[in-house]
């Protein structure tokens, strides 16, 4: 048995984690692969060049939200007996890129960036791989494909296959041939569990909170850990209409606002849908009692909720008080009855924890 192996199965027994085919022939091909790289440490990184032997091929774990491709990447990462690897977030990664670039300005950037990289960093494990701005979308390519040159192996997770990234995006046709080196020179490899496991973590009702106080923000920080598996998201611009929609945080599919971010903003339907078609679950905090004068806040927050409720987002938020007491008006029914529902264990799915 593989320390990779000896780790999941453990963890299987303990009763941490359930039986997932899917994760386990995904454990099978990071198993294969950590066998190659311990092979190749052992020989010296002076010698894998002497003997031309080529890079082990990375993975492109791809999948929804909570069905373990953290895990399984976290799981091979820890377990992983070589030197110099690198575990980070994507988003954090693409701004150290970005930062890098702005240093050197001059010359061959990306090569000098990846030679630095390549000479630190052997494995490069990347969380998160989405796609959302044209400036990201015209390094990717040239940049993985410079580190595999240079010999490191990238191991990168994400929701979307490599088709799927930048589908609407500005100038998409210059993103294909990162597409193509993404599906040529990686191993790409579908996570398709039908559960999400990260639903269990959150009790039925425990979505939406109120009155509004140091326990309702402890509440759904708390909520937000157990879904979004990060103490604080990362920030993150969405592209729409040509301008960016700023998220606060971001990470595993999940999206961090107030409700004054959303609401009191001037955002309108496409932002809405920019949001619900990239995130699984959206937080929305501090949602106020509204008055009659506050007709905008309130006409983007039933927008917002009707936008959401369409898509089947996941929603939690904290709130001044229940549902239909937030903006007691006729026009304001609909928007009760979709909070209502989306509290509900059936909304959330069917393995959200009843107690």
């Amino acid at each position: 048995m593989s320390p990779l192996r000896d780790a999941f199965d453990a963890k299987m027994q303990s009763g941490e984690i359930r039986n997932d085919s899917q994760q386990a022939a995904v454990i099978a091909k990071l198993d294969d692969l950590a066998a190659a790289l311990e092979a190749r440490e052992n020989q010296g990184w002076i010698g894998k060049f002497l003997a031309k032997q080529p890079t082990p091929k990375g993975l492109y774990i791809y999948g929804d939200v909570g069905r373990g491709k953290t895990f399984v990447m976290d799981l091979f990462f820890s377990s992983l007996q070589i030197s110099h690897k690198q575990r980070i977030h994507f988003h954090g990664f693409m701004q150290d890129i970005h930062r890098r670039r702005q240093e050197l300005r001059t010359g061959d950037v990306i090569a000098e960036i990846s030679t630095d990289i390549a000479h630190n960093v052997h494995v490069l494990c990347l969380d998160e791989m989405q796609i959302t701005d044209i400036a990201d979308a015209m390094i990717v390519g040239r940049l993985f494909e410079a580190l595999i040159e240079k010999g490191v192996v990238i191991i990168t997770t994400s929701n979307l296959p490599p088709g799927r990234l930048y589908l609407d995006g500005l100038n998409r046709d210059l993103f294909l041939p990162a597409i193509a080196m993404l599906n040529a020179r990686l191993d790409v490899v579908p996570l398709q569990s039908p559960v999400d496991y990260r639903l269990g973590r959150v009790k039925a009702g425990e979505s939406f909170v109120t009155p509004l106080g140091p326990k309702a923000d402890a509440h759904i920080q708390s909520v937000w850990e157990k879904l979004a598996e990060t103490p604080k998201g990362s920030p993150l611009d969405l592209p729409v209409l040509g301008r960016k929609l700023h998220v606060p945080q971001s990470a595993h599919g999940c999206a961090r606002f107030s409700f004054a971010q959303l609401c009191e903003a001037a955002l309108g339907p496409a932002d809405y849908l920019a949001l619900a078609a990239h995130f699984k679950t959206v937080f929305v905090e501090n949602i106020p009692v509204l008055k009659p004068a506050q007709r905008n806040e309130a006409r983007r927050f039933m927008l917002l909720i009707d936008t959401l409720y369409d898509a089947r987002v996941r929603l939690v938020a904290s709130s001044a008080a229940p549902p239909e007491r937030i903006y007691p008006r006729a026009e304001f029914a609909r928007t009760v009855s979709r909070l209502q529902e989306m509290q509900s264990a059936s909304w959330w799915g069917q393995k959200i924890a009843e107690t």
